[in-house]
């Protein structure tokens, strides 16, 4: 999947999302993009270990590529984790090194690995030395008061000397300390050239980008300097911008999907989701910001929140809130 070198191609992502990309909203994403690489959100490794692995970590086929990220900072269990995530189909480890959460800083993992580069290591030369699969780094370029250039470039150096496939930056440091997880995501500056430079460094290295990137214009301007770019909550509130990935980033010669055949799609897996006991809401939530921005997409909000939590709830409540949003249009 990584191929180092501007010629090799380029790679769009959407990013790991506690509590948004789990499978439902994945098969979503690759109805619209079939060449994007998806993610999951982060699962503990000794979660994997020791829970429900089908709940956690199974999911739907048509995923490919789909990679797996995993919480941790103890080299063995991240090491177990990553091969029971291989022998589950997922096309790639990816270890946690940015999230700042209350919870992973009580664990010693997410963004307080930044401090430890030396403990990373270990644990990607762990991973690598159980599985097949690409093993990446998802980290931010420091965390409180690091000074980001060596933070990054320590992470990084060692990191890529124990093989490490990719590093995924999200371009922002990580306040452990004053900001609650939220604000994380935006209150600290966005420092795109620090990336850039780690880039321009290693020329021979995979270095993705992540961080306030809003739309495809933006993922352009981006792939002129590094290998990669990750979209997380722009792609997940409208969604509909992954219907055009494949042509704009990928130069895919096929149209861009229909709404029509968006709808159906998810009808289906619906369906297919309600006849093995789930609930169509646990779909219809991530769907709720397909139509941002066109005629009718209050009315498919509405229609969707208040009656896909209904119980007995099937797909027809999937095309009635669409309905909503043709109704418009064919008025127009």
């Amino acid at each position: 999947m990584y191929i180092t070198g501007r010629e090799c191609g380029q790679i769009f992502a959407v990013a790991p999302m506690m509590d948004w990309s789990d499978r439902h909203c994945r098969f979503f994403h690759r109805v619209m993009t079939k060449k994007s690489l998806l993610y999951t959100e982060m699962v503990v490794a000794d979660a994997v270990i020791h829970g429900d692995r089908n709940y956690l970590l199974g999911f739907d086929g048509t995923e490919h590529p789909v990679a797996l990220q995993l919480g941790g900072s103890d080299p063995r269990k991240l090491a177990d984790a990553a091969q029971i995530g291989e022998q589950f189909g997922y096309d790639e480890i990816n270890l946690n090194v940015g999230c700042p959460s209350d919870r992973v800083q009580s664990g010693t993992f997410g963004a307080c690995l930044m401090r430890e580069p030396e403990l990373v290591a270990k644990c990607v030369a762990a991973m690598k030395a159980v599985v097949d699969v690409p093993v990446t780094v998802k980290c931010r370029i420091g965390v409180d008061d690091q000074d980001p250039g060596p933070a990054l470039d320590d992470l990084a150096k060692m990191t890529w000397e124990e093989g490490s496939d990719a590093i995924w930056v999200h371009a922002r440091k990580a306040w452990l300390q004053g900001l609650s997880p939220k604000e994380n995501r935006d209150i600290p500056p966005l420092d795109y050239d620090r990336v850039f430079r780690l880039k321009d460094e290693n020329r021979s290295r995979f270095i993705g980008i992540n961080g306030g990137v809003e739309n495809l214009i933006q993922v352009a301007e981006h792939l002129e300097n590094v290998d990669g770019c990750m979209l997380g909550r722009a792609a997940y509130h409208n969604p509909s911008l992954l219907r055009e990935v494949d042509q704009r980033v990928y130069g895919s010669s096929n149209e861009p999907i229909t709404y029509d055949a968006v709808i159906d799609a998810m009808c289906g897996y619906a369906e297919q989701h309600i006849s093995q006991g789930g609930r169509l809401n646990q779909i219809t939530r991530h769907m709720i910001g397909l139509f941002q921005g066109i005629p009718g997409a209050r009315g498919w909000r509405q229609v969707l929140s208040t009656e896909a939590v209904k119980p007995g709830a099937g797909s027809e409540v999937i095309l009635k809130a669409y309905e909503r949003v043709r109704e418009p249009a064919e008025a127009a």
